[in-house]
C-alpha cells in the first residue's frame, strides 16, 4: 500500500480550476518531484498536502489514515520553504531545537537530537551562529535540519533551492539527495527546475494547467515523453506533425518519410527527436538535409540550430576540440529508428 495517496485531490477558486482532480500514489522513503512551469498548480498541491490550502475535493491518505480535515500542525510534516523561514532572532541550534519545544521534547533529548542533526547536515561547528552569519547553502542546511529534527513522516519542499546562485545549486542538490538517503524520509519537492528533478527524484510527477501530464522515472519519462508538452519541457525535442495510414516502419511528415520503431501509432501524430539523437552524416545516408543557421558553445558540447524542409531542428554534440560544421554550411541529419518517438497528437494538445 502506498505510504501517501491522494485521491480525487482537487482546488477551484470560484470558476478558475488551479488543480484539477489528481490521482497521486507516493512510496515511503521515495522522493517525488512535482515539475512545472508558473501556474500549473505543483505548489498548490504541495499546500493541501501541508494543510495549508483546503481542497475543493479529493482526500489526502497518510499510511492509512485520512489527513484531509487535519490541522497542518497536528499533520507533523516536515516544511522547507524557498525563503528558508529561520528565526533569525535564534541561534542556528535553537532554530532547529523550535519544533522540538513545540512537541515538548525534554532538554535533555532535545540537546541529543540537536546534536546528531548538526552532524548529519555538516554544520556542527556553527551550532551558536545566527543566519546572517551564515552562507545560503548553510541556511539551507538549517532548514532542513530543523524541519527533520522532528522525524517527519513526509518532508515536503518548495522550490528550497531557488535563492542559491547556479553553482551552489548544483552543490546542494547533491548534498540534498545524499541527505534524503540517510535519513529515508519520504519526500515530495516543487520546482519548476527540470534538471533539478531529473538530479534529485526517484519520479516525477510533470504538471500543466492544474492537470498532471505525466508521472514516471527521471529517465523514462526523458526517453519515452507521451506527449508534446512533455518532450519540450523535460529537455529540448524537436517535435514535427505527422500521420501514418496504417503500422509500419515510416511515417509521413511533410511530404518525407521518416523512420520510428514506434509501430502501433496511426492517424494524426507528433514525431519527436531528441536533438542529442541526431548526427551529422554524408548525403547519401541522410534522412534530412539542412543549412545551419546558427551555433553556440556551451562547453561541454555545441547546439546548431539548422534550417530544414521539416522546419527549425536543434541537433547537438559533444566537445571534441572543435565543431563539426560551421554557421552557413550544408549538412545531412541522420537519426537512428529508435530515437524517434511518435505520440497521438490529440494526447499531445491537452
Amino acid at each position: 500500500m502506498s505510504f501517501l495517496e491522494l485521491k480525487g485531490l482537487s482546488k477551484r477558486y470560484d470558476n478558475v480550476v488551479v488543480v484539477a482532480p489528481s490521482n497521486l500514489c507516493v512510496n515511503q522513503g521515495e522522493f517525488v518531484c512535482l515539475l512545472g512551469p508558473s501556474g500549473c498548480g505543483k505548489t498548490t498541491t504541495l499546500q493541501m498536502v501541508a494543510g495549508f490550502v483546503r481542497p475543493t475535493s479529493g482526500r489526502i491518505l497518510l499510511d492509512g489514515a485520512d489527513i484531509t480535515d487535519v490541522k497542518p500542525n497536528q499533520r507533523g510534516l516536515g516544511i522547507v520553504f524557498q525563503s528558508y523561514a529561520l528565526f533569525p532572532h535564534m541561534t542556528v541550534a535553537e532554530n532547529i531545537a523550535f519544533g522540538l519545544e513545540m512537541q515538548g521534547i525534554t532538554a535533555g533529548e532535545r540537546r541529543q537530537r540537536v546534536g546528531a542533526m548538526l552532524d548529519l547536515v555538516r554544520l556542527s561547528t556553527m551550532a551558536g551562529r545566527y543566519p546572517r552569519e551564515l552562507s545560503g547553502g548553510q541556511r539551507q542546511r538549517v532548514a532542513l535540519a530543523r524541519a527533520l529534527t522532528i522525524q517527519p513522516p513526509v518532508l515536503l519542499l518548495d522550490e528550497p533551492m531557488g535563492a542559491l546562485d547556479a553553482k551552489l545549486r548544483e552543490e546542494m542538490q547533491i548534498e540534498l539527495r545524499a541527505l534524503q538517503h540517510r535519513v529515508g524520509v519520504t519526500t515530495i519537492m516543487v520546482t519548476h527546475d527540470q534538471a533539478e528533478a531529473m538530479t534529485l527524484a526517484d519520479r516525477v510527477v510533470l504538471m500543466n494547467k492544474g492537470c498532471i501530464e505525466q508521472i514516471d522515472r527521471p529517465f523514462e519519462m526523458y526517453e519515452r515523453p507521451n506527449g508534446r508538452f512533455s518532450s519540450t519541457f523535460l529537455g529540448k525535442a524537436n517535435v514535427f506533425a505527422a500521420t501514418r495510414a496504417q503500422s509500419g516502419d515510416c511515417v509521413d511528415v511533410q511530404g518525407h518519410r521518416l523512420p520510428s520503431s514506434d509501430l502501433a501509432c496511426t492517424g494524426a501524430l507528433d514525431y519527436i527527436v531528441r536533438p542529442e539523437k541526431i548526427a551529422l552524416t554524408g548525403d547519401a545516408n541522410a534522412l534530412v538535409r539542412g543549412r545551419v543557421t546558427a551555433r553556440a558553445f556551451l562547453g561541454n558540447h555545441w547546439l546548431f540550430q539548422i534550417d530544414t524542409p521539416l522546419g527549425s531542428m536543434q541537433m547537438t554534440h559533444a566537445n571534441t576540440g572543435s565543431p563539426q560544421a560551421n554557421e552557413g554550411d550544408a549538412v545531412g541529419l541522420r537519426w537512428a529508428p529508435q530515437d524517434a518517438r511518435l505520440v497521438p497528437r490529440a494526447q499531445a494538445a491537452k
